[in-house]
C-alpha cells in the first residue's frame, strides 16, 4: 500500500482484496462512507477518492507494525506526508490501521484517521 500511495495510485488493486473485503473508516468526514463492503465497491470508491483528492503523497513514515494474538490481524501505525497539488502546502497526518487477512488477501481494513489534521491541510493556503 505504501508503494502505491507514493506512486500516486489508489490504495488497492483487485489482486490484493478478498471478494468480500470490508473497509471501515469510523472517523470519516461527514458525507463519506464509514463502511464499504465488497471488492468492486471498495475499488470503485478508492479509485474515485484518489482521483479527486488534491494531495500528492510524498512520504509514509514512522511505520510501526504490531502483531496481535490473531495471526491474521496486524495493527499498523503510520504518518502520511503530502503536498496539496494546488497550493503547494505540505502537511502530515497520523493514521492507525487494523488489517485482517484471509488466504493471503486483505479481508478487512479499519482505518483511524486524524481528520482534523487532514481538514486543516486541505484548507491551508
Amino acid at each position: 500500500m505504501r508503494e502505491r500511495w507514493l506512486a500516486g495510485q489508489s490504495t488497492y488493486d483487485g489482486d490484493m482484496l478478498a471478494e468480500d473485503v470490508v473497509v471501515e473508516t469510523p472517523f470519516a468526514p461527514p458525507g463519506r462512507p464509514t463502511r464499504t463492503e465488497g471488492r468492486e465497491r471498495v475499488l470503485g470508491q478508492t479509485r474515485a477518492g484518489r482521483a479527486s483528492f488534491p494531495v500528492r503523497f510524498d512520504d509514509c513514515r514512522h511505520v510501526v507494525i504490531h502483531e496481535t494474538a490473531d495471526p491474521d490481524v496486524i495493527i499498523v501505525e503510520y504518518e502520511l506526508v503530502g503536498t496539496h497539488t494546488v497550493t503547494g502546502t505540505q502537511a502530515s497526518a497520523p493514521f492507525i490501521g487494523v488489517l485482517r487477512t484471509r488466504d493471503g488477501l486483505l479481508a478487512g481494513w479499519r482505518e483511524y484517521q486524524h481528520t482534523m489534521a487532514i481538514a486543516a491541510a486541505l484548507t491551508a493556503t
